[in-house]
C-alpha cells in the first residue's frame, strides 16, 4: 500500500510538476499573443471610435467624417455670402454703366449745346463791339444830322413857296410845327428826322394823285371856290355858281381866268370824286425851262 501510495505520490508529484511548468508557457504565450495583436488593437482605437466598441447598437457619426460635413457646410455658406457679394457689385456695376451711359450722352448734348452757345456769344460780342463802336460815333453824327435835317426843313419850306397854291395853309403849317420841334429838348434826334422825311413823303404823294376840295382862292382874293389839283401840273379853279373857270399861271405867279377849261374841270372833278372813269383831261401845263 505504501508503495502504492507512494507511487500516486510520485505520479501526483509528476502531475503537479508538469502542471507548474505548463502555467508559465501559457502565460508566456497569451503574453506574446497579446504583445502581438497590440498594434492591431492601437490601429483600431485610431480609427474607431470609441462608442462603437463601447455601444455597438447605437450609431455615431465618424469625427473626420463630421468635420468634413462642417467643413462643407461652412464652405457652402461661404460660396453663398460670395455669390450675394458677386450679384451685389454686379448690380451696382449695372447701374453704374447706365449712369456712365447717360452721363455721357448728356455730355455730348453739353457739348454741342456749349458749342452752338460759344457761336452765339461770339455774334453777341461782335454786336456789342459794333454798337459800342456806333456809340462812339454818335457824337459825331449828332453834330452832322442837326445842320442836315435844318438844312431839309428849309429846302421843304422853300419848295412848298414856289410850288402851286394848293392846300397852303395846311402845308405852311406843316412845316412851322417842323421848325417849332427842331428847337424842342425834349424830342429825340430820330424823332426829328422821322417828322421831316415823313413831310417830304406827303410832298411827294402830292404829285402822284388828283385831288378836288374847297378852299379860299387866295393872291388877295376871299372867295371860297372848287379847286383841282392834277398832281403839280396844274391847279384849277371854279366859282361854286360855276360861272368862271380858271388856273394858276406859274410863270406869272397868279390866277388866269380861262373858261375853256370848264368842261375839263367838270371831268377833273368827277375822276377826283371817284364819280368817273380816269380819262385824259385837258389842262394848261406850263412849258418847261432851261436853267440859265
Amino acid at each position: 500500500m505504501s508503495k502504492q501510495i507512494g507511487g500516486r505520490g510520485r505520479l501526483s508529484h509528476h502531475v503537479d510538476g508538469r502542471r507548474a511548468g505548463s502555467i508559465p508557457r501559457a502565460a508566456d504565450a497569451v503574453r506574446r499573443r497579446v504583445f502581438a495583436a497590440a498594434p492591431l488593437l492601437a490601429w483600431l482605437a485610431l480609427i474607431v471610435p470609441a462608442g462603437w466598441l463601447a455601444a455597438p447598437s447605437v450609431p455615431a457619426q465618424p469625427p473626420m467624417l463630421v468635420a468634413v460635413v462642417e467643413e462643407q457646410t461652412a464652405a457652402d455658406r461661404d460660396a453663398q455670402t460670395a455669390q450675394k457679394r458677386i450679384d451685389a457689385v454686379d448690380d451696382e456695376t449695372e447701374k453704374l454703366l447706365a449712369e456712365y451711359r447717360q452721363l455721357t450722352s448728356e455730355a455730348e448734348s453739353f457739348k454741342a449745346y456749349a458749342a452752338q452757345l460759344s457761336t452765339q456769344v461770339q455774334s453777341q460780342l461782335d454786336e456789342i463791339a459794333n454798337t459800342n463802336r456806333e456809340l462812339s460815333e454818335i457824337e459825331t453824327t449828332t453834330r452832322e444830322i442837326l445842320p442836315l435835317m435844318q438844312k431839309m426843313l428849309d429846302t421843304l419850306g422853300r419848295f412848298v413857296e414856289l410850288d402851286l397854291p394848293f392846300l397852303s395853309q395846311e402845308r405852311a403849317k406843316r412845316i412851322a410845327t417842323l421848325k417849332e420841334m427842331m428847337g424842342r429838348a425834349d424830342v429825340s434826334v430820330s424823332e426829328k428826322y422821322r417828322r421831316i422825311v415823313e413831310a417830304y413823303v406827303v410832298e411827294m404823294e402830292y404829285g402822284r394823285t388828283i385831288e378836288a376840295y374847297e378852299d379860299k382862292l387866295g393872291g388877295g382874293d376871299d372867295r371860297t371856290v372848287q379847286l383841282l389839283r392834277v398832281g403839280r401840273v396844274t391847279l384849277l379853279y371854279q366859282t361854286m355858281d360855276m360861272k368862271e373857270t380858271g388856273y394858276w399861271d406859274a410863270t406869272q405867279k397868279k390866277w388866269v381866268v380861262d373858261n375853256h377849261y370848264k368842261h375839263a374841270f367838270r371831268e377833273g372833278t368827277s375822276v377826283a370824286k371817284k364819280l368817273g372813269a380816269p380819262d385824259i383831261l385837258f389842262a394848261p401845263i406850263p412849258a418847261p425851262k432851261e436853267d440859265s
